[in-house]
């Protein structure tokens, strides 16, 4: 049945959705709904969540009551919703549904943890369409600003984009039948467009970026202006980061304004505002502007901050927040986007990257706060520093390279080598320099043109370290000064880029490589019980062999070191074990419990190392791999991405998903499929560092496997095949490498067959 169109009223949009459910299979609907929040991970035996009683055509949530404390509403005739316990006298409303009877004891709203909502339909922004008398409205209003609010719909019923007033409260998260997720990417459309830009103005107290929202306004340009205002930055796990301009949808003052006041609203509301914040920023052209609006919001209410009066390398503020017992620590950095964009990154008191529920929480703290020029903050902070906000020194440089040194002790014999490196108009260099001049590597030549850091990074057009011909200006340097080593960090120092001399010229090694090596060094240094190396889910496996050979456990978390640092750090609590080494395949790894996030430029020290004590022996770094091969297996990583643009993408995408969930099939590359795993399924079963999220693992015969997930940010669905195979020798590895990745690439072409997807 066709939706209405992007300018149907609400009315129209209820006879639509009252016509929709009529056709649906409501007790299948409302078995599959209650698996999916059970499997959610986020309702425990002590969570206070609010039901509602369903009408014929509403999923039935009852059975949750086994399992949850559960609360209902009573709709009076006159008044507001009421919240009251689940058992006791019931009574029927005229409408057809039970309800407390009058006169039962109340339960205050803010008791409520989570909401599960009914509606006729959502959308992807979190909008909510009800029956249209407001009462569900005025009661969110009355929760609590880290209560989650859940709405409850069949797939069917979720849309791109519903009619969207100022009253109308959004949800945080939806549930269907294929799972529980977050909301809000695309947020909702103002139902006056005009009047919220109008609004914006008022509240932006940055003069440039008002003259710029005001000349798109007066140009009459509704495209730009939705682009600008129709939509919201979002805060999660990886903070914000956007395109940098005027209006609501993009990276400007009012935005870090509003943002920070948000972060100082859930530190204050939690007790943790006794604690400084740490604040450092990047090389961008707007970061240290976005960084003193922090700390001067930061400062204004009452937190002490600190803050770095220079550009800074996101590892050595995520290690500054560590040593000066940080409640929370704020990075303005967008690290290897475009140069038209900036970021707002956050870590929490632990010094790793925030996680559920944190995000949620700041993000509705950030929903709460008014207009960006009604926010109090101290201007012009960085000059009137006080006991509330004072600069940090070069001591925090000192006590990280003394870390850094002190896990890595003294290494083996070391033979002089010649480095390339580039921090690729970033904020690394002089940091990375002085690292490893403190390591014994002295003969560093620097790409000159990318050495200052430079936002507009004039020599790239995609400053991330991945992309083909980023490095092409390193390696040039390298073949001149005959280097025995190239190596880059992106632009806020936390990635790590690796070139080595080839028979053929210079060959780029991959971030499983590079992590393989780097986790066999570090475990090769150390010693003793309980060490634990973590990698993500889509990294190679070969790091599991590599560290059950060290006699090491080898744990594996979701994508971002947000969860490898939080895992490493809870395992530590729980088990006793001790953190040696970390790593994820987009070129992130960590040397030790040094800095809880990815760090390039300890990275690049090591690294350094493991080329200076191979040459020493007269060996390379493809002698070192092609040994670890022989020992654990040669495996080979084959990524592929199948872009589905257009209106219809993500819907391709999603229904590929749901196929995948269904359809096992009996070999992929010629090698038998042994098991399946769903990770939109189970997430009670699993550690919270793998939650439910889209992602199947085909598990295939010998231990190799192939991965699928869409892409979070783009209209992509991406696999990664990791295949296996044997070699008795060195000698035999290029030929066998071949063939092994010839599988891999079948075992991909095998599964995108499937979806009838073959390329």
């Amino acid at each position: 049945m066709t939706a209405p169109g992007p300018s149907a009223g609400k009315a129209e949009w209820r006879r639509w959705a009252r016509r929709v459910r009529r056709d649906l299979n409501w007790p299948e609907i409302s078995l599959a709904i209650v698996e999916s929040l059970r499997a959610w991970g986020r309702l425990h035996s002590s969570t206070r969540v609010l039901l509602y009683e369903p009408l014929p055509d509403e999923a039935d949530l009852r059975p949750l009551v086994e399992s949850v404390e559960v609360l209902v509403t009573r709709t009076p005739d006159d008044g507001d919703l009421t919240v009251h316990r689940f058992e006791g006298p019931r009574e029927v409303h005229r409408f057809g549904f039970s309800q407390p009877i009058a006169g039962e004891a109340e339960v205050d709203p803010a008791d409520v943890d989570v909401v599960l909502l009914p509606g006729l339909a959502f959308d992807l922004a979190g909008v909510r369409l009800g029956h249209g008398g407001g009462h569900f409205d005025r009661l969110l209003a009355r929760l609590r600003p880290d209560c989650l609010l859940v709405g409850v719909a069949p797939a069917a019923l979720v849309v791109d984009r519903l009619p969207w007033e100022g009253h109308d409260v959004l949800v945080t998260h939806l549930v269907t039948e294929s799972g529980v997720r977050e909301v809000g990417m695309v947020p909702p459309m103002p139902a006056d467009l005009l009047s919220a830009a109008r609004d914006w103005i008022a509240g932006d107290p940055d003069p440039v970026t008002r003259s710029e929202l005001e000349a798109i306004l007066e140009s009459g340009d509704m495209e730009a202006l939705e682009d600008r205002i129709g939509a919201t930055l979002r805060f999660g796990t990886a903070g914000i980061r956007g395109e940098v301009g005027a209006g609501s949808n993009r990276m400007n003052r009012a935005t870090v304004i509003r943002t920070t006041r948000g972060v100082a609203d859930y530190l204050i509301a939690r007790g943790r505002d006794g604690g400084p914040v740490v604040v450092g920023f990047d090389g961008r052209p707007d970061s240290e502007r976005f960084a003193e609006d922090a700390v001067g919001v930061f400062a204004a209410a009452g937190i002490p901050t600190l803050w770095f009066p220079t550009v800074t390398p996101t590892p050595l503020v995520a290690h500054a927040a560590m040593k000066e017992g940080a409640t929370m620590a704020v990075v303005v950095t967008a690290s290897h986007n475009p140069p038209t964009d900036n970021g707002y990154k956050a870590y929490d008191a632990n010094g790793a990257q925030i996680i559920p529920p944190v995000d949620s929480e700041i993000a509705a703290a950030i929903d709460a706060v008014g207009p960006a020029s009604a926010v109090p903050r101290i201007e012009r902070v960085f000059e009137v520093a006080d006991e509330l906000a004072r600069p940090i020194g070069l001591e925090a440089e000192d006590r990280y390279t003394e870390e850094v040194f002190a896990f890595r002790g003294d290494p083996a014999e070391r033979h002089p080598i010649r480095i390339a490196y580039t921090p690729l108009h970033g904020v690394a260099g002089p940091l990375a320099i002085r690292t490893l001049a403190a390591g014994g590597y002295g003969d560093v030549h620097v790409v000159e043109e990318q050495f200052e850091p430079d936002g507009r990074f004039p020599t790239v057009a995609f400053p991330n370290p991945e992309e083909p011909g980023v490095l092409d200006l390193a390696e040039a340097l390298g073949t001149r000064v005959e280097a025995d080593l190239v190596i880059a960090n992106d632009p806020d120092g936390d990635r790590l880029a690796v070139c080595v001399p080839g028979e053929d010229g210079w060959v780029r090694l991959s971030g499983n490589q590079i992590g393989v090596l780097l986790g066999d060094m570090a475990l090769e240094h150390t010693e003793g019980e309980g060490r634990l190396v973590v990698s993500s889910v889509v990294s190679s496996p070969m790091l599991g062999a590599v560290a059950a050979a060290h006699g090491a456990r080898h744990e594996v978390t979701l994508t971002g070191f947000k969860w490898i640092c939080n895992a490493a750090l809870a395992l530590e609590a729980a088990e006793g074990l001790r953190f040696v080494f970390g790593y994820e395949e987009a070129l992130g790894y960590t040397v030790g419990p040094v800095v809880r996030d990815k760090d390039g430029i300890s990275a690049a020290l090591w690294f350094a190392d493991l080329v200076a004590t191979e040459s020493a022996q007269g060996r390379t770094v493809f002698d070192r791999l092609a040994d670890l091969y022989v020992r654990h297996g040669l495996w080979v990583s084959v990524p592929r991405s199948v872009v589905r643009a257009g209106p219809d993408g993500l819907a391709e995408i999603a229904a590929a998903m749901n196929l995948l969930g269904e359809a096992l099939p009996s070999t992929l590359g010629g090698l038998e499929v042994t098991g399946f795993t769903d990770y939109r399924q189970g997430a009670d079963r699993r550690p919270f560092w793998l939650p439910a999220t889209p992602l199947v693992d085909f598990a295939l015969e010998g231990g190799s496997r192939v991965l699928v997930r869409p892409s979070g940010t783009e209209p992509k669905l991406k696999v990664y095949a990791d295949v296996r195979g044997e070699v008795g020798s060195a000698a035999e590895v290029p030929a066998a490498a071949a063939e092994v990745r010839r599988v891999a690439g079948a075992a991909v072409d095998g599964l995108l067959a499937i979806l009838g997807w073959a390329e």
